[in-house]
């Protein structure tokens, strides 16, 4: 992992009700740190649809939470050309913790739209966000190893969203 992601997974509890899931926790040391929310966002995306590549260069930490559909995240270090790919589902909940500093982004894989709900660190300036862009196919965006394997089919090779899966 890249300095700084952390996956946590949540705890369903389920009944003849339902269910009921924590979500956040502000007592959640292991994976806030020291990060403090300030702005929480919901985001509903097609299939199919790739959001990316963005950055935060003032010190934003973002927590993605999955809540219906699935989403490949992806964070990519531009110094080391490490990029870490995680799958997360509504299904399956866990928090998804990227440090700003990486371009990350998403990508909605199978059928069924997406919903994100996610938390930031920095509140979103109108007069000057803290966002810089590059094109989600960007062609010089070539990861040298992916989730720490060197010999993913996909190292050394401009990022292709819709690459088939690697097994």
């Amino acid at each position: 992992m890249l300095k700084g992601i952390i996956i946590k997974p949540l705890e369903r509890f389920n009944d003849e009700r339902g269910s009921f899931t924590e979500l956040m926790r502000q007592d959640w040391k292991n994976i806030l740190k020291e990060d403090r929310f300030v702005q929480a966002n919901f985001s509903i995306s097609y299939p199919r649809i790739i959001r990316a590549w963005h950055r935060h260069l003032k010190g934003q930490t973002d927590y993605f939470i999955v809540l219906k559909g699935a989403l490949k995240i992806c964070a990519y270090n531009q110094e080391t050309k490490e990029l870490n790919e995680t799958i997360s589902t509504g299904q399956n909940p866990q928090i998804v913790r990227v440090p700003g500093h990486y371009w990350h982004g998403f990508q909605v894989i199978g059928n069924e739209t997406a919903f994100l709900l996610y938390f930031t660190t920095k509140l979103y300036d109108y007069k000057n966000p803290d966002e810089e862009r590059r094109p989600w196919n960007d062609r010089t965006l070539i990861p040298e190893s992916i989730n720490g394997k060197k010999d993913d089919p996909r190292v050394s090779k401009s990022w292709n969203w819709n690459y088939p899966p690697y097994k």
